[in-house]
């Protein structure tokens, strides 16, 4: 079997590449270790914390223990099925601040800064503001990606924007327009009711053209003859096989994976390939390094009033809604229930947004597990630019074992002072006449958690990752000793091989990971063809004018 690109991972990348190659005429052959996406676990968008916890569409992945957090060993999903992590994730749609982009450009990803990007936002876009504002020109009409917003019926997803307002934070009609700072509707990759993953949005599509075509099994490594990359070793049905790339090889395995296959290949830290036995094909320190991550906490409160989705926390009412979503993709079956979210500064001095909110109208974590209080509401929140790096090493040369994930949460000092200025942010967000009708008490950190050493306990007891890993294959300049690919994607060191999915961000974007991730994978696109990129936008973004003297 061969083709001109081979593309590792059918996630959000990979798919958006399958798509766009494919479209330009190119033969491609995708591989993808996991199976179908078919089934309302996954295409019923209010299911999402089912598919996160299911073995047969996770890779199950754990952290090592994490030193700053009393050595606990969080969990770390990755879509192990069509879609990738697409196809697991909360549907949340945030494209990231423009000076995340600019950020890239100036740390020697040259032709990634926001200027640069968001023309391949809006190609890959087909924005439904569902009436609720916003400014059309600076969204796309007519991409594979629908993303919409949801109905916002909830008194409590209107309470959270009108106590972010009282609080003297901005409104924003459209944060991933203009202006992200401030208070607003939450977007998410739903449309007509549906989970609209990478599958459904490019895979699907290109899988119908005759030059695109799908094969299941784990790749084990990248065949490379005299410094060329020249297809894949893949293992299925217990034996393993080489698929050709006639052209070029692309690895877009996601922050965990993309790492552990070159690493297998021979691509990254000479010493530690050593240790494994694996011959050294290039030598890049970067390889595995600069893991960055989310780490948020739920902020729970009690509710005075019986009207937050616990009346739903019934094998009687859960039937009901999953009945109507099936028989009409409609009804809470068909939105993530992330329908409010805000962007704010967390001081003076920080020129954009750095503390992220997304709001829910029930107190319930991400495994399903409700609050013992019942009726409740609760808002995610934590850093977006921690400072802290971790690193994806191999425990051995065995392409079936997973890899070693150390992220080394709160390793810096900063990250407590950070987090402590969330969590006393978020309260007094809670404190406004807004949510006087709703606010019985708080349920998480809990009262009685008011000073440093008490918030940094509950912290270390309770923060969890948001699950968006990225930066271990980093992009910079040739000449940066840390980048594994150069700003064309390219694997600086090897012919005919490219890396294109979050792995290759050289620092976290303010926000959920799927949108940059899609976009990544367009870009890359063009790169991977020979195009001109498209041509550079010219539309300026909103910073706030007082942003060096005012938190707000």
């Amino acid at each position: 079997m061969q083709a001109d690109y081979v593309i590792v991972g059918a996630g959000s990348a990979g798919c958006a590449m399958a798509y766009r190659l494919s479209e330009a005429g190119r033969s491609v052959i995708v591989i993808e270790h996991g199976g179908t996406d078919a089934g309302p676990l996954i295409q019923m968008p209010a299911a999402l914390s089912y598919p996160m916890n299911m073995t047969r569409y996770d890779w199950g992945y754990m952290t090592e223990p994490e030193p700053h957090l009393g050595g606990r060993r969080l969990v770390a999903p990755r879509g192990k099925v069509i879609g990738g992590s697409s196809s697991i994730n909360g549907m949340v749609y945030v494209r990231g601040h423009a000076r995340d982009f600019d950020h890239w450009r100036d740390s020697g990803a040259e032709g990634w800064g926001y200027a640069d990007i968001l023309p391949y936002y809006k190609r890959m876009e087909s924005w439904d503001d569902g009436g609720h504002g916003g400014d059309p020109a600076w969204r796309g009409t007519d991409g594979p990606m629908h993303v919409s917003r949801g109905p916002r019926k909830n008194p409590l997803f209107h309470a959270f924007v009108e106590a972010g307002r009282q609080a003297g934070y901005p409104v924003t009609p459209d944060y991933n327009g203009e202006q992200q700072e401030g208070f607003g509707a939450f977007e998410q990759t739903v449309h007509k009711g549906r989970r609209w993953s990478a599958a459904n949005a490019y895979l699907k599509p290109a899988l119908k053209r005759e030059n695109c075509t799908i094969v299941r099994g784990l790749a084990e490594k990248i065949v490379i003859k005299d410094g060329r990359a020249t297809g894949v070793q893949l293992k299925r049905g217990g034996k393993s096989e080489v698929i050709g790339a006639r052209a070029e090889v692309i690895i877009a395995a996601s922050a965990f994976n993309s790492p552990k296959l070159l690493m297998l290949s021979g691509i990254g830290p000479a010493a530690h390939l050593a240790e494994h036995g694996i011959d050294v094909v290039a030598d890049r320190q970067g390889v595995g390094q600069n893991l960055q991550d989310h780490l948020e906490m739920y902020i729970q409160y009690a509710s005075k009033l019986p009207i937050t989705l616990y009346k739903h926390w019934n094998l009687f009412s859960k039937a009901l809604i999953g009945a109507q979503w099936l028989f009409t993709k409609t009804g809470l079956g068909a939105s993530n229930n992330f329908e409010s979210c805000a962007f704010i500064r967390s001081q003076a001095g920080v020129e954009y947004p750095d503390i992220q909110y997304h709001f829910l109208p029930i107190a319930v974590r991400y495994d399903g597990k409700t609050a013992a209080e019942g009726h409740g509401f609760q808002a995610h929140t934590g850093p977006m630019r921690s400072t802290s790096r971790g690193a994806v090493t191999l425990k051995s040369a065995d392409p079936s074992e997973a890899p070693r994930i150390l992220f080394n949460y709160m390793s810096q000092e900063k990250d407590w002072e950070d987090f402590r200025r969330c969590i006393r942010l978020t309260r007094e967000i809670f404190a406004q006449e807004a949510f006087a009708p709703y606010v019985k008490h708080e349920i998480q950190p809990g009262a009685g958690a008011q000073s440093d050493d008490e918030l940094n306990d509950v912290i270390r007891e309770h923060a969890e990752s948001a699950y968006h890993p990225c930066g271990t294959c980093k992009m910079g300049r040739m000449d940066d000793a840390m980048a594994v690919v150069d700003p064309h994607c390219r694997v600086i060191g090897v012919e005919g091989l490219r890396v294109a999915d979050s792995s290759i961000f050289p620092r976290i974007t303010n926000g959920n990971l799927n949108g940059p991730s899609v976009m990544t994978g367009e870009k890359a696109s063009d790169h991977i063809l020979g195009r001109a990129p498209l041509a550079a936008a010219n539309e300026a973004p909103w910073v706030n004018p007082d942003w060096k003297t005012q938190q707000r």
